[in-house]
């Protein structure tokens, strides 16, 4: 592995004027020491950290500094086991069991707390725990990206993917001396260990009385600031700091090996790792490395925040959603990731007057406005406080902007430990049925509805136009306007009108579920999934979901080289996809929809499109009750160029076996006598059964092409092709 350059400074050397002004281009930095040495460590006062400030809330926007934009790095996983650029890092060895303090369960606070164990550069155990009662009533386990982002189970090394479940039970319930005797997970100690460290620290922040002697809890933590320029790592004792080490990282999140450095990008990161040794979050900007400075500031920060006994931020760390301003043209939505209170990941979305998100066909200019307006949320790490249009909004997207911008306001709103009171935002929010016939809009202040807007849809999907209306329906929507205001849900059918009562009062619904300051237990959006495979194919679910409920759905019964079939599938099936589509929307949730009875002479297919739409949830979990690397059932993927077709069966959350089929142009799969041989010797390979020894399948675990010669290796690669798609589909 290529060396990386790991700067640990002492302060006694940092505080030398002449390493600030020294030109260290040309040293060799493979022997600077890398051993943190406390005696020389800058000293922190122990007192209780000052409260984090909060971006504050205005209704009148002023007028901002712009702030500087910067490249938004593209995430990716990186796997434990992988040979890559990111550095090894140094860290004691933790104990086998964590020896907690000896406290009664009455000194615990209540509440969710999230803490990590020691830091590593290929990924950090951590943990979410929910504690009551001195005892740990819910928890999360999570193995975080190098960007310290929590990643899915399949993306970590093997013999983590089963560990999830099996410490997770260990924990619930217990005490926190409990918690540090629970036994480890063979094959997977190291995490188990970083796990049962991270439970301890949730403790120590929930005590209610903090030890006076203790202001950070002792090791290495690292941080990775919002815009991803920077990983820091800071070791620190009881009450200080001891060394700290600065890495760049690419757009992919990692590492930036040494080779690979400019001398200039060398002498910044030295430069920077004795200015945050010295001066922590207080760091003067260095001359020419003003951003630089700025983004490794907060990596630091983020390091520090992780590191406190008493990290008092006023947020909890996860994954919320929320809506921004709406109209009758649509509406904006934000998912974002906090972590110590900034802005670590957002996700940005135009949705159209249905409330589905429009993609590439919303305007040009809101297409366009998408990334940079993302750079500039995660270079500011929050929301723009005091938003100015004329400043802080993208140049043709200016509405846009600013709702997007709201909508990350009310996700850190719902973030908020001490939750603000209200069962609303303030402001306005939208709703339409699930049938996409009505729209409301309803404007909310400290509770209540203060106004109801309704728009009836044609069978366009268009808005129907005021003049367009015919006169019952104007009496209804002016009947239902003024009785929802008024009464809400409760407010009664209009006569003759009841489709579009019924259809108003689920939108007004679904319009406070979009201004709820609760976090909903799903994401929003579309998720596709598939039911079990066969060789002759699969059934598949195009499923939108909104505040858990079924707002659209399409049904497809694909082919072995997963295209849809369309009229030329079984014409029982053909004949019952509509039927389905219309009992699936009717049911409406994840619940209701496997009680939907089948379609008779598509039994089998109507069964499967009711394991797809699970499936389609289990993806839009925000928090996954079973966290695993993959699902259990038979998945099928194909290659690019639809030429394998792959069947992998998944039992215990690990692959078991696979089945390789080869496929013509027609997408049919082709008899045994018109393989080549090295057709049929990959074939075999991939066929292999597993033995008594195996716990999952060769090729189940990082599949990678093979063969001695090129022809061998050319085949194989289209069929590891389509074992990772067939795993991809298997996973989360």
């Amino acid at each position: 592995m290529k060396r990386l350059i790991s700067l640990t400074l002492c302060a006694t050397f940092v505080l030398s004027s002449i390493l600030l002004a020294a030109d260290v281009s040309d040293s060799k930095f493979s022997t600077i020491d890398v051993v943190s040495a406390a005696s020389e460590a800058v000293k922190e006062e122990v007192k209780a950290p000052t409260k984090t400030t909060t971006p504050t809330k205005t209704t009148t926007p002023t007028k901002t500094t712009t702030p500087t934009k910067t490249t938004t790095p593209t995430q990716t996983t990186t796997k434990e086991t992988t040979k890559s650029t990111t550095p090894t890092t140094e860290v004691t060895k933790e104990a086998t069991e964590v020896a907690p303090a000896t406290v009664t369960e009455a000194t615990y606070a209540d509440g969710v707390y999230v803490t990590y164990g020691t830091a590593y550069s290929k990924g950090t155990e951590g943990a979410k725990v929910t504690i009551k009662d001195g005892k740990i009533a819910a928890i999360e386990l999570m193995r975080t990206s190098p960007k310290l982002i929590d990643r899915d189970a399949r993306f970590n090394y093997s013999s983590l993917w089963q560990a999830y479940e099996i410490m997770e039970s260990r924990f619930v319930g217990t005490t926190r001396a409990e918690a540090a005797q629970v036994d480890v997970v063979s094959g997977a100690t190291r995490s188990s260990e970083g796990w049962k460290l991270s439970v301890d620290r949730a403790f120590s922040r929930a005590l209610v009385e903090k030890p006076a002697d203790q202001v950070y809890f002792d090791g290495e933590h690292m941080g990775v600031d919002p815009a991803g320029k920077f990983m820091v790592f800071v070791n620190y004792d009881k009450t200080k700091r001891l060394g700290v080490k600065v890495y760049p990282l690419n757009d992919k999140g990692e590492a930036i090996a040494e080779a690979s450095m400019s001398a200039e990008q060398a002498k910044m990161v030295y430069t920077l790792a004795g200015e945050l040794l010295y001066r922590g979050t207080n760091a003067v900007a260095l001359n020419g490395y003003e951003a630089e400075t700025k983004a490794a500031v907060n990596a630091f920060r983020d390091a520090e925040l992780n590191a406190k006994v008493n990290n008092t931020v006023e947020y909890v760390d996860g994954v919320y959603s929320a809506y921004g301003s709406a109209r009758d043209k649509g509406v904006e939505r934000a998912d974002v990731v906090i972590r110590n209170g900034k802005l670590v990941d957002v996700k940005l979305y135009r949705l159209g007057a249905n409330l589905i998100d429009r993609g590439a066909s919303a305007y040009a200019d809101v297409v366009k406005g998408n990334a940079p307006m993302v750079e500039k949320l995660l270079a500011n790490g929050s929301y723009i406080a005091n938003f100015d249009e004329s400043v802080d909004a993208i140049s043709g997207a200016t509405e846009s902007s600013h709702s997007w911008n709201l909508a990350v306001e009310r996700a850190f709103e719902k973030a908020l430990k001490v939750p603000t009171g209200n069962k609303y935002f303030d402001g306005n929010a939208a709703g339409v049925d699930n049938r996409s016939r009505v729209l409301v809009l309803v404007d909310i202040s400290a509770d209540k509805v203060t106004k109801t807007v309704i728009y009836l849809f044609g069978e366009d999907g268009k808005i129907i136009k005021d003049e367009n209306l015919t006169e019952g329906q104007k009496a209804a929507v002016a009947k239902l306007s003024e009785g929802l205001t008024k009464d809400g849900a409760k407010t009664e059918i209009v006569m003759g009108q009841e489709v579009v009562s019924m259809a108003a009062k689920a939108a007004f619904a679904d319009a406070l579920l979009n201004a709820s300051t609760k976090q909903s237990n799903y994401k929003d959006g579309l998720f596709t999934a598939y039911g079990n495979a066969t060789n002759n194919g699969s059934n598949k679910v195009d499923l939108t979901i909104r505040n858990g409920v079924i707002v659209d759905i399409n049904l497809f019964r694909v082919g072995a080289n997963l295209v849809d079939r369309g009229e030329t599938a079984y014409a029982d099936v053909v004949t019952a996809i509509p039927q389905l589509k219309k009992d699936f929307l009717a049911a409406a949730t994840r619940q209701q929809a496997q009680t939907v009875d089948a379609i008779s002479g598509a039994t089998s297919s109507s069964n499967e499109f009711k394991l797809a739409i699970d499936r389609a949830y289990k993806k839009a979990e925000i928090s996954e009750p079973y966290k695993a690397a993959y699902l259990n059932g038979i998945y099928a993927g194909v290659n690019v160029d639809k030429s394998v077709n792959v069947v992998v069966t998944v039992d215990k959350n690990v692959p078991i076996s696979m089945v390789v089929n080869y496929l013509d142009k027609a997408g049919k799969i082709k008899t045994e006598d018109k393989l080549s041989a090295d057709e049929k010797a990959v074939k075999a390979e991939i066929e292999t059964p597993m033995t008594e020894k195996d716990t999952m399948h060769k090729y189940g675990y990082r599949p990678a092409a093979f063969g001695d010669t090129d022809a061998v290796k050319a085949v194989s690669g289209k069929v590891i092709e389509a074992v990772k798609a067939a795993l991809e589909e298997a996973g989360r």
